[in-house]
Protein backbone atom coordinates (compact mmCIF):
# COMPACT_ATOMS: atom_id res chain seq x y z
CA UNK A 1 0.00 0.00 0.00
CA UNK A 2 1.24 3.56 -0.79
CA UNK A 3 2.74 5.11 2.21
CA UNK A 4 -0.55 7.47 3.33
CA UNK A 5 -3.01 5.64 1.74
CA UNK A 6 -4.55 3.95 4.72
CA UNK A 7 -4.18 7.15 6.56
CA UNK A 8 -6.03 9.10 4.32
CA UNK A 9 -8.77 6.14 4.00
CA UNK A 10 -8.94 6.33 7.90
CA UNK A 11 -9.25 10.38 7.75
CA UNK A 12 -6.64 10.48 9.45
CA UNK A 13 -3.39 12.92 9.00
CA UNK A 14 0.26 12.23 8.65
CA UNK A 15 2.68 14.54 10.48
CA UNK A 16 3.78 14.75 6.93
CA UNK A 17 0.72 16.88 6.24
CA UNK A 18 0.81 19.23 9.14
CA UNK A 19 2.56 22.44 9.12
CA UNK A 20 4.74 22.38 11.98
CA UNK A 21 7.37 25.34 11.36
CA UNK A 22 7.25 27.18 14.97
CA UNK A 23 4.52 25.83 16.31
CA UNK A 24 4.68 23.72 19.59
CA UNK A 25 4.50 19.60 18.59
CA UNK A 26 3.55 17.10 21.20
CA UNK A 27 4.79 13.61 20.31
CA UNK A 28 3.26 10.80 22.57
CA UNK A 29 6.00 8.06 22.22
CA UNK A 30 6.39 4.83 23.51
CA UNK A 31 9.64 5.23 25.35
CA UNK A 32 8.45 2.02 28.56
CA UNK A 33 12.10 0.69 27.62
CA UNK A 34 13.70 -2.03 29.71
CA UNK A 35 16.12 -1.01 32.44
CA UNK A 36 18.38 -3.15 34.85
CA UNK A 37 18.20 -2.37 38.88
CA UNK A 38 20.74 0.63 38.07
CA UNK A 39 17.90 2.31 35.87
CA UNK A 40 20.13 1.84 32.51
CA UNK A 41 18.37 1.08 29.65
CA UNK A 42 19.24 -2.77 28.62
CA UNK A 43 17.41 -2.28 24.96
CA UNK A 44 17.09 1.07 23.42
CA UNK A 45 14.96 -0.07 20.48
CA UNK A 46 11.68 1.72 21.19
CA UNK A 47 13.86 5.06 21.12
CA UNK A 48 15.27 4.06 18.02
CA UNK A 49 11.87 3.41 16.65
CA UNK A 50 11.17 6.90 16.82
CA UNK A 51 14.02 8.60 15.83
CA UNK A 52 12.85 8.97 12.30
CA UNK A 53 9.44 11.19 13.29
CA UNK A 54 11.73 13.02 15.98
CA UNK A 55 14.26 13.85 13.33
CA UNK A 56 11.30 15.03 11.03
CA UNK A 57 9.77 17.48 13.05
CA UNK A 58 13.27 18.80 14.62
CA UNK A 59 13.78 20.18 10.83
CA UNK A 60 10.76 21.25 10.36
CA UNK A 61 11.94 23.87 12.66
CA UNK A 62 9.17 22.90 15.21
CA UNK A 63 9.29 23.34 19.28
CA UNK A 64 9.22 19.73 20.03
CA UNK A 65 7.56 18.23 23.39
CA UNK A 66 8.25 14.39 24.33
CA UNK A 67 5.84 12.72 26.12
CA UNK A 68 5.75 9.06 27.24
CA UNK A 69 4.90 6.09 30.06
CA UNK A 70 7.66 4.55 31.63
CA UNK A 71 6.47 1.02 34.13
CA UNK A 72 3.84 1.44 36.38
CA UNK A 73 4.32 4.00 39.20
CA UNK A 74 0.28 3.60 40.10
CA UNK A 75 -0.35 7.28 39.50
CA UNK A 76 2.68 8.76 41.96
CA UNK A 77 6.25 9.71 41.58
CA UNK A 78 8.99 7.36 41.84
CA UNK A 79 12.56 7.91 40.85
CA UNK A 80 12.51 4.25 39.98
CA UNK A 81 10.34 4.63 36.84
CA UNK A 82 11.43 8.77 35.92
CA UNK A 83 12.36 8.97 32.10
CA UNK A 84 15.81 11.12 33.06
CA UNK A 85 17.72 8.01 31.99
CA UNK A 86 15.34 7.90 28.35
CA UNK A 87 16.58 11.38 28.28
CA UNK A 88 20.12 11.06 28.30
CA UNK A 89 20.04 8.06 25.62
CA UNK A 90 17.88 10.31 23.50
CA UNK A 91 20.45 13.38 24.10
CA UNK A 92 23.20 10.71 22.85
CA UNK A 93 21.21 9.56 19.67
CA UNK A 94 20.30 13.24 18.97
CA UNK A 95 23.61 15.14 19.92
CA UNK A 96 21.31 18.04 21.67
CA UNK A 97 19.88 18.91 24.84
CA UNK A 98 16.98 17.15 25.97
CA UNK A 99 15.52 19.00 28.60
CA UNK A 100 12.82 16.97 31.41
CA UNK A 101 11.37 18.76 33.71
CA UNK A 102 10.07 17.05 37.18
CA UNK A 103 6.46 16.72 35.84
CA UNK A 104 5.10 16.47 32.79
CA UNK A 105 2.32 18.77 33.61
CA UNK A 106 2.28 22.38 36.17
CA UNK A 107 4.81 25.10 36.19
CA UNK A 108 7.95 23.32 35.25
CA UNK A 109 6.77 21.81 31.87
CA UNK A 110 5.09 25.38 31.14
CA UNK A 111 7.93 27.10 31.69
CA UNK A 112 10.64 25.09 30.02
CA UNK A 113 8.22 25.17 26.79
CA UNK A 114 7.98 28.39 26.72
CA UNK A 115 11.87 29.52 27.16
CA UNK A 116 12.67 26.38 25.00
CA UNK A 117 15.41 27.67 22.07
CA UNK A 118 15.85 25.95 18.78
CA UNK A 119 17.03 22.61 18.56
CA UNK A 120 16.24 21.86 22.35
CA UNK A 121 13.94 18.71 23.45
CA UNK A 122 11.57 18.67 26.54
CA UNK A 123 10.89 15.16 27.42
CA UNK A 124 8.36 15.12 29.88
CA UNK A 125 8.26 13.75 32.78
CA UNK A 126 6.61 9.92 32.86
CA UNK A 127 2.70 10.64 32.55
CA UNK A 128 2.16 7.85 34.70
CA UNK A 129 3.02 9.81 37.49
CA UNK A 130 -0.28 10.89 37.40
CA UNK A 131 -3.52 8.48 38.10
CA UNK A 132 -5.18 10.29 35.28
CA UNK A 133 -3.40 9.55 32.37
CA UNK A 134 -5.01 5.84 32.87
CA UNK A 135 -8.20 6.89 33.82
CA UNK A 136 -8.32 8.72 30.97
CA UNK A 137 -8.84 11.84 32.89
CA UNK A 138 -10.11 14.39 30.24
CA UNK A 139 -8.74 17.37 32.91
CA UNK A 140 -5.31 15.58 32.57
CA UNK A 141 -5.39 15.19 29.33
CA UNK A 142 -6.42 19.06 28.90
CA UNK A 143 -3.23 20.18 30.82
CA UNK A 144 -1.22 18.44 28.20
CA UNK A 145 -3.32 19.88 25.38
CA UNK A 146 -2.65 23.31 26.86
CA UNK A 147 1.20 22.67 26.68
CA UNK A 148 0.91 22.11 22.11
CA UNK A 149 -0.57 23.44 19.35
CA UNK A 150 -0.27 19.53 17.41
CA UNK A 151 -0.39 16.66 18.75
CA UNK A 152 1.46 13.79 17.29
CA UNK A 153 1.22 9.93 18.20
CA UNK A 154 3.46 7.71 17.64
CA UNK A 155 3.03 4.89 20.36
CA UNK A 156 1.67 2.27 17.99
CA UNK A 157 2.22 -0.14 21.39
CA UNK A 158 -0.24 2.32 23.38
CA UNK A 159 -2.77 2.89 21.28
CA UNK A 160 -5.48 0.20 22.30
CA UNK A 161 -5.49 1.43 25.81
CA UNK A 162 -7.97 3.73 26.62
CA UNK A 163 -5.57 5.67 28.36
CA UNK A 164 -5.39 9.84 28.69
CA UNK A 165 -2.47 10.58 26.39
CA UNK A 166 -3.38 8.78 23.52
CA UNK A 167 -7.35 8.80 23.69
CA UNK A 168 -8.56 12.15 25.62
CA UNK A 169 -6.31 14.55 24.94
CA UNK A 170 -5.72 14.01 20.77
CA UNK A 171 -9.35 14.82 20.82
CA UNK A 172 -8.74 18.21 22.67
CA UNK A 173 -6.45 19.06 19.50
CA UNK A 174 -7.74 20.00 16.55
CA UNK A 175 -4.24 19.45 14.54
CA UNK A 176 -3.72 15.66 14.96
CA UNK A 177 -1.84 13.21 13.19
CA UNK A 178 0.20 9.96 13.04
CA UNK A 179 4.00 9.47 13.07
CA UNK A 180 5.93 7.48 10.80
CA UNK A 181 6.44 4.88 13.08
CA UNK A 182 2.82 4.80 13.60
CA UNK A 183 1.92 5.25 10.14
CA UNK A 184 3.99 2.36 9.02
CA UNK A 185 2.84 0.11 11.36
CA UNK A 186 -0.57 0.14 10.65
CA UNK A 187 0.47 -0.27 6.92
CA UNK A 188 1.81 -3.40 7.32
CA UNK A 189 -0.41 -4.89 9.81
CA UNK A 190 -3.39 -3.88 7.44
CA UNK A 191 -1.90 -5.69 4.51
CA UNK A 192 -1.61 -8.84 6.61
CA UNK A 193 -5.69 -8.36 7.20
CA UNK A 194 -6.64 -6.88 3.45
CA UNK A 195 -4.43 -8.00 1.09
CA UNK A 196 -1.06 -10.64 1.46
CA UNK A 197 0.60 -12.48 -0.12
CA UNK A 198 -0.36 -16.11 -0.46
CA UNK A 199 0.54 -18.71 0.54
CA UNK A 200 0.44 -17.18 4.02
CA UNK A 201 1.79 -18.89 7.37
CA UNK A 202 0.81 -18.03 11.04
CA UNK A 203 2.79 -18.94 13.30
CA UNK A 204 1.64 -19.02 16.63
CA UNK A 205 2.90 -19.53 20.91
CA UNK A 206 2.44 -17.92 24.03
CA UNK A 207 1.15 -19.37 26.68
CA UNK A 208 -2.67 -18.89 26.11
CA UNK A 209 -5.29 -19.98 23.61
CA UNK A 210 -7.64 -17.25 24.76
CA UNK A 211 -5.15 -14.55 24.06
CA UNK A 212 -5.33 -15.23 20.36
CA UNK A 213 -9.25 -16.39 20.03
CA UNK A 214 -9.97 -13.05 18.18
CA UNK A 215 -6.92 -13.15 16.17
CA UNK A 216 -7.23 -16.52 14.89
CA UNK A 217 -10.49 -16.08 13.83
CA UNK A 218 -9.60 -13.02 11.66
CA UNK A 219 -6.67 -14.93 10.09
CA UNK A 220 -8.25 -18.29 9.13
CA UNK A 221 -10.12 -16.53 6.11
CA UNK A 222 -6.55 -15.36 4.71
CA UNK A 223 -4.21 -18.39 6.10
CA UNK A 224 -2.92 -21.22 4.08
CA UNK A 225 -1.58 -22.61 7.25
CA UNK A 226 -1.52 -22.28 10.97
CA UNK A 227 1.50 -23.39 13.08
CA UNK A 228 0.93 -23.43 16.86
CA UNK A 229 3.65 -23.96 19.89
CA UNK A 230 4.24 -22.83 23.24
CA UNK A 231 1.94 -23.68 25.81
CA UNK A 232 -1.41 -22.79 23.42
CA UNK A 233 -0.60 -26.12 21.85
CA UNK A 234 -1.01 -28.25 25.03
CA UNK A 235 -4.70 -26.94 25.24
CA UNK A 236 -5.20 -28.19 21.77
CA UNK A 237 -3.71 -31.50 22.18
CA UNK A 238 -5.67 -32.03 25.14
CA UNK A 239 -8.81 -31.17 23.12
CA UNK A 240 -7.87 -34.16 20.90
CA UNK A 241 -7.25 -36.16 23.11
CA UNK A 242 -3.82 -36.22 24.02
CA UNK A 243 -3.03 -36.50 28.15
CA UNK A 244 -0.47 -33.73 28.57
CA UNK A 245 0.49 -34.42 32.16
CA UNK A 246 0.89 -31.58 34.36
CA UNK A 247 1.91 -29.07 31.35
CA UNK A 248 -0.11 -25.59 31.12
CA UNK A 249 -3.35 -26.84 29.72
CA UNK A 250 -6.64 -24.17 29.60
CA UNK A 251 -9.11 -27.13 30.62
CA UNK A 252 -12.13 -24.39 30.31
CA UNK A 253 -10.82 -23.67 26.65
CA UNK A 254 -10.85 -27.22 25.10
CA UNK A 255 -14.16 -26.67 23.67
CA UNK A 256 -13.01 -23.88 22.22
CA UNK A 257 -9.61 -25.51 20.67
CA UNK A 258 -11.86 -28.09 19.48
CA UNK A 259 -13.54 -25.34 17.50
CA UNK A 260 -10.77 -23.54 16.23
CA UNK A 261 -9.67 -27.11 14.94
CA UNK A 262 -13.46 -27.43 13.18
CA UNK A 263 -13.03 -23.79 11.33
CA UNK A 264 -9.94 -24.60 9.98
CA UNK A 265 -10.84 -28.34 8.84
CA UNK A 266 -13.83 -26.01 7.08
CA UNK A 267 -11.68 -23.67 5.51
CA UNK A 268 -9.34 -25.90 4.42
CA UNK A 269 -6.16 -24.56 6.71
CA UNK A 270 -3.61 -26.93 7.11
CA UNK A 271 -2.94 -26.66 11.54
CA UNK A 272 0.60 -28.00 12.23
CA UNK A 273 0.81 -28.80 16.10
CA UNK A 274 3.97 -29.99 18.20
CA UNK A 275 4.91 -33.62 17.56
CA UNK A 276 7.36 -34.32 20.13
CA UNK A 277 8.48 -31.73 23.72
CA UNK A 278 11.27 -31.13 25.69
CA UNK A 279 9.38 -31.98 29.54
CA UNK A 280 10.56 -31.82 33.27
CA UNK A 281 9.34 -32.89 36.37
CA UNK A 282 9.77 -28.95 37.83
CA UNK A 283 10.02 -25.95 35.89
CA UNK A 284 13.67 -24.86 36.67
CA UNK A 285 16.64 -24.05 34.63
CA UNK A 286 19.05 -26.68 36.11
CA UNK A 287 16.16 -29.51 36.56
CA UNK A 288 16.57 -32.93 34.27
CA UNK A 289 15.03 -32.63 30.79
CA UNK A 290 14.18 -35.23 28.23
CA UNK A 291 12.53 -35.35 24.81
CA UNK A 292 9.23 -37.27 24.55
CA UNK A 293 6.68 -37.73 21.86
CA UNK A 294 2.83 -36.44 22.68
CA UNK A 295 1.57 -40.28 23.16
CA UNK A 296 4.70 -40.71 25.80
CA UNK A 297 3.40 -37.71 27.51
CA UNK A 298 3.60 -38.82 31.41
CA UNK A 299 1.52 -37.99 34.63
CA UNK A 300 3.86 -36.07 36.06
CA UNK A 301 5.79 -34.50 32.69
CA UNK A 302 5.67 -30.95 32.20
CA UNK A 303 6.42 -29.86 28.84
CA UNK A 304 8.48 -26.57 28.03
CA UNK A 305 9.25 -26.66 24.66
CA UNK A 306 8.90 -28.25 21.31
CA UNK A 307 11.32 -31.04 20.70
CA UNK A 308 13.61 -31.53 17.50
CA UNK A 309 11.32 -32.99 15.55
CA UNK A 310 8.76 -30.79 16.12
CA UNK A 311 11.80 -27.90 15.64
CA UNK A 312 11.96 -30.08 11.77
CA UNK A 313 8.11 -29.73 10.77
CA UNK A 314 8.16 -26.38 11.91
CA UNK A 315 11.29 -25.44 9.61
CA UNK A 316 9.44 -27.25 6.53
CA UNK A 317 6.66 -25.55 6.72
CA UNK A 318 8.26 -22.25 6.92
CA UNK A 319 10.97 -23.09 4.01
CA UNK A 320 7.63 -24.73 2.06
CA UNK A 321 8.97 -28.39 1.82
CA UNK A 322 6.21 -29.72 3.84
CA UNK A 323 3.84 -31.75 2.04
CA UNK A 324 0.78 -29.71 2.85
CA UNK A 325 3.39 -26.73 2.19
CA UNK A 326 4.46 -27.35 -1.09
CA UNK A 327 5.29 -23.61 -2.19
CA UNK A 328 7.20 -21.41 0.13
CA UNK A 329 5.01 -19.04 2.33
CA UNK A 330 4.68 -15.58 0.82
CA UNK A 331 4.11 -14.21 4.11
CA UNK A 332 4.90 -15.01 7.42
CA UNK A 333 3.04 -13.78 10.83
CA UNK A 334 4.91 -14.66 14.22
CA UNK A 335 3.58 -13.76 17.69
CA UNK A 336 4.37 -16.18 20.89
CA UNK A 337 7.76 -18.34 21.61
CA UNK A 338 7.40 -21.80 20.76
CA UNK A 339 8.61 -22.80 25.14
CA UNK A 340 9.71 -21.04 28.39
CA UNK A 341 12.68 -19.41 26.36
CA UNK A 342 13.46 -17.18 28.96
CA UNK A 343 15.46 -20.49 31.09
CA UNK A 344 18.55 -20.75 28.05
CA UNK A 345 18.12 -24.63 28.41
CA UNK A 346 14.46 -24.63 27.22
CA UNK A 347 15.14 -22.01 24.28
CA UNK A 348 16.21 -23.99 21.88
CA UNK A 349 12.88 -24.02 19.68
CA UNK A 350 12.22 -20.46 20.10
CA UNK A 351 15.36 -20.24 18.40
CA UNK A 352 15.66 -22.01 16.01
CA UNK A 353 11.80 -20.90 14.31
CA UNK A 354 12.99 -17.08 14.81
CA UNK A 355 16.08 -18.59 12.26
CA UNK A 356 13.39 -19.97 9.97
CA UNK A 357 11.67 -17.63 10.01
CA UNK A 358 14.47 -15.09 9.23
CA UNK A 359 15.94 -17.72 6.33
CA UNK A 360 12.54 -17.75 4.54
CA UNK A 361 12.04 -15.60 1.60
CA UNK A 362 8.44 -14.18 2.71
CA UNK A 363 7.71 -11.38 4.11
CA UNK A 364 7.83 -11.78 7.56
CA UNK A 365 6.03 -9.67 10.45
CA UNK A 366 7.24 -10.38 14.42
CA UNK A 367 5.00 -9.14 16.69
CA UNK A 368 4.44 -9.72 20.65
CA UNK A 369 7.83 -8.70 23.04
CA UNK A 370 8.68 -12.15 23.50
CA UNK A 371 8.92 -12.99 19.72
CA UNK A 372 10.88 -10.03 19.08
CA UNK A 373 13.17 -10.96 22.26
CA UNK A 374 13.95 -14.12 20.76
CA UNK A 375 14.76 -12.75 17.21
CA UNK A 376 16.98 -10.32 18.75
CA UNK A 377 18.58 -13.31 20.88
CA UNK A 378 18.83 -15.03 17.77
CA UNK A 379 21.18 -12.22 16.38
CA UNK A 380 18.28 -12.20 13.11
CA UNK A 381 16.78 -8.61 13.52
CA UNK A 382 18.19 -7.69 10.27
CA UNK A 383 16.72 -10.48 8.11
CA UNK A 384 13.06 -9.58 9.57
CA UNK A 385 11.33 -7.92 7.08
CA UNK A 386 8.93 -6.13 9.89
CA UNK A 387 9.27 -6.26 13.51
CA UNK A 388 6.32 -4.20 15.71
CA UNK A 389 6.84 -2.66 18.35
CA UNK A 390 3.68 -3.31 19.56
CA UNK A 391 2.79 -6.82 21.38
CA UNK A 392 -0.88 -6.07 22.95
CA UNK A 393 -1.22 -3.65 19.73
CA UNK A 394 -0.69 -5.41 17.10
CA UNK A 395 -2.68 -8.67 18.41
CA UNK A 396 -5.60 -6.14 19.46
CA UNK A 397 -5.47 -4.67 15.73
CA UNK A 398 -4.87 -7.70 13.89
CA UNK A 399 -8.06 -9.25 15.03
CA UNK A 400 -9.99 -6.28 14.56
CA UNK A 401 -11.03 -4.53 17.87
CA UNK A 402 -11.35 -1.02 18.32
CA UNK A 403 -8.10 1.37 18.87
CA UNK A 404 -8.80 4.08 21.29
CA UNK A 405 -6.09 6.04 19.84
CA UNK A 406 -6.03 5.32 16.57
CA UNK A 407 -9.75 6.49 16.77
CA UNK A 408 -9.13 9.28 18.13
CA UNK A 409 -6.77 10.71 15.16
CA UNK A 410 -9.32 10.84 12.85
CA UNK A 411 -11.09 14.32 11.36
CA UNK A 412 -7.84 16.35 12.49
CA UNK A 413 -7.43 19.32 10.52
CA UNK A 414 -4.22 21.17 8.65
Amino acid sequence: METGTLLKTQNILSVRDLHLQNKRVLLRADFNVPMDADGTITDDARIRATLPTIEFIRKAEARLILCSHLGRPKGKKSAKYSLESVGRRLAELLTCEVMVPDDCIGDAAIHLIANQRPGQIVLLENLRYHPGEEANDEDFARKLADLCDIYICDAFGCVHRAHASVAALPRLVPMRGAGLLLERELEVLSKLMTSPESPYVALLGGAKVSDKIEVIESLLPLVQGLVIGGAMAYTFLAAQGHDMGKSLVEKDHLGLAKHILARCEEKGVAVFLPVDHTVVAEVKAEAPHQVKVTADIAPDDIAVDIGPATIELFTQVLAGHHPQMQTPPRTILWNGPMGIFEMEPFATGTMAVARAVAQSTATSVVGGGDSVSAVQQAGVTPMISHISTGGGASLEYLSGQPMPGIQALRGGRR
